[in-house]
């Protein structure tokens, strides 16, 4: 038998050397059993804050809404939280805004793992507030930035490395899922489908371990109580199948409109400056509480009202306005600044979805439908697919829900069909395109791929600049020392367009003396980042007719890093190009 000690010469150094492998493979065991019970601590404490998150929503919210209460209180609630609430995200807490997956996978993607204490707490008692005064928002999105937050603050706190940070960021996502939701192995799904993108990614063991802690938590401190009390599952007759199929197409228009909606009338708040954005969520909360004096079941996030179309207690015009509603109400919220989540809310508009066309279904063909609650069911799995884009997490939600097989075959035809039909009505994502609409530019799968080139490797300083204060015809008396022929223009925020000598040229004939910044699409010009391949920089050069493109960070659009020139791309795959100047 051969000892591993006589491989080596028998001298100082390989002794040396055997004992420094020897501590490196035990400091690396050392790591994965320190990373497993980080995970398993980041999953308790996250469970409590998610169990705090509910008990402070649901308590504060009955002694603002008391039972008989007068509706003087829809109206005005709703308004004052709003204003209250925006005051303190402009002021104090500006990354506690909005959802909170977005702003995970930012910090997973673009800031190294990043989430301060001050907006986990900000989130928590933001959202907390905005939920319990009736805004229609949902506490399961902000319970994953919470969830993160606690990962990324850990791992920091013991001097983790960003590496080791970012790994907690999912960690803490599907501890927060599994908790609001009381579904576990969804939020497993949730973590790897959603937010990381790869199904395959190595942190899923403390992922696992982390729902499942957070899952326990929840149990010992509320009890065995599902979100949802839903009746036995049941399938009449095949022919079910095609209503099924209805209600997919139906939901992906829905959730297409949702995801077009929200996005515009942000859009739009957007564009008013940006010293007002305190005032902004008031004009969601006043909506609400317009609407909510009429018809107080859009006020919160209405998880009563989506037990009871489940159990098919709800009228069908009652369940159709509310789709209608809880669609503007949720929007407007959401759009115009308060902090929530989307979730809950297309869990909502799909019950009310679902059971108004199985009310429909059961009116005309008694013998062969189920009752609207089993609609109503598949409606939400539905439209969380075709809003959320997690089809698979949908699947494995709505079956812990039931605990029944049998509604998985109709919940997978809805689902993929409504996916199919929300993807062709609106191609991007409803989190990256809220990204964009921040400035964050988060990676897509096919980014990921091993061993490419990536723009990291052959870009330069920048250079060529041009400042957005500029005319065109100012523009143009440069063009003589720019051997490119292209600019990069920029204002105090950084970068802001990319414009070309035939750009120049085609605005000073249609008569144009604007000057550069007024022309520019400070959201939307050619661009690349660090980490991005050289192929996606040369095919975006080849569309816009450019020899330069900006590299920028993920996490600001405008941070200029520097330059690729389409010599350089093209050098580097060893393509000569002498005339290209």
């Amino acid at each position: 038998m051969i000892n591993s000690v006589e491989i080596f010469p028998k001298t100082g150094w390989s002794r040396w050397r055997i004992l420094l492998v020897s501590r490196v493979v035990r400091l690396r065991q050392s790591e994965n059993q320190i990373f497993l019970i980080l995970a398993a601590v980041i999953g308790a404490l996250t469970g409590l804050a998610v169990v705090a998150f509910i008990l402070v929503t649901e308590r504060f919210g009955m002694r603002l809404y008391p039972v008989g209460a007068a509706p003087w209180r829809r109206l005005l609630f709703p308004v004052a939280g709003s204003l209250i609430i925006g005051y303190l995200l402009y002021r104090y807490f500006p990354d506690a805004r909005g959802s909170g997956v977005p702003q995970t996978k930012a910090a997973l993607f673009a800031r190294g793992g990043r989430i301060t204490l001050r907006t986990v707490l900000g989130k928590f008692f933001c959202t907390s507030v905005t939920l319990a005064s009736g805004i229609p928002l949902g506490r399961e999105g902000p319970s994953v930035q919470v969830g993160a937050g606690i990962g990324s603050v850990l791992g920091r706190v013991l001097g983790l490395r960003p590496e080791q940070v970012k790994r907690l960021i999912p960690v803490g996502a599907a501890a927060a899922i599994a908790a609001a939701f009381n579904t576990p192995l969804a939020a497993i799904l949730f973590s790897l489908e959603e937010i990381m993108g790869d199904l395959h990614a190595p942190v899923m063991g403390a992922v696992v371990l982390a729902s499942a802690t957070a899952w326990m938590v929840l149990r010992v401190s509320l009890g065995n109580h599902p979100l949802f009390k839903v009746p036995q599952y049941e399938l009449i007759s095949p022919a079910e199948f095609a209503i099924y199929a209805v209600l997919g197409v139906a939901g992906g228009v829905v959730s297409a409109t949702f995801t077009q909606l929200l996005l515009r009338m942000r859009a739009r708040f957007l564009r008013f400056p940006r010293n007002t954005a305190w005032f902004h969520p008031v004009a969601g909360g006043l909506l609400v509480g317009v609407i909510g004096w009429f018809v107080p079941q859009v006020l919160g996030v209405g998880y009563g009202y989506v037990g009871e179309a489940l159990n098919g207690n709800m009228a069908f015009r009652l369940m159709l306005l509310l789709v209608v509603l809880k669609l503007l109400t949720v929007t407007a919220s959401y759009a115009s600044g308060n902090a929530g989540g989307i979730f809950g809310p297309a869990l909502f508009i799909g019950a009310m979805l679902g059971g108004a066309v199985g009310t429909v279904a059961h009116h005309f063909f008694p013998a062969f439908t189920a009752t609207p609650g089993a609609y109503a069911l598949v409606g939400m799995g539905a439209l969380f697919a075709g809003i959320v884009r997690a089809p698979m997490t949908s699947v494995v939600m709505i079956f812990e829900m039931t605990q029944d097989y049998a509604v998985i075959v109709p919940l997978m035809i809805a689902n993929m069909i409504s996916l199919y039909i929300a993807s062709r009505l609106q191609q991007e994502p409803i989190y990256e395109a809220l990204a964009v609409q921040d400035g964050i530019h988060l990676p897509s799968g096919a980014h990921q791929r091993h061993g490419q080139r990536s723009v990291a490797k052959i870009m330069q300083s920048p250079s060529q600049l041009l400042s957005g204060e500029i005319t065109v015809q100012e523009a143009l008396a440069q063009a003589p020392s720019n051997k490119f022929r292209t600019w990069l223009v920029t204002d105090p925020r950084g970068v802001v367009g990319v414009i070309s000598l035939a750009w120049v040229e085609q605005r000073l004939a249609e008569g144009t003396q604007k000057k550069l910044g007024d022309l520019m699409d400070a959201l939307s010009f050619p661009h690349v980042h660090s980490d991005q391949g050289l192929d996606v920089a040369l095919e975006r050069m080849g569309a816009n007719q450019i020899e330069i493109l900006p590299v920028v960070s993920r996490a600001d659009v405008h941070k200029l890093e520097g330059i690729v020139t389409l010599r350089d791309v093209l050098d580097s795959y060893g393509v000569s190009q002498p005339n290209l100047t």
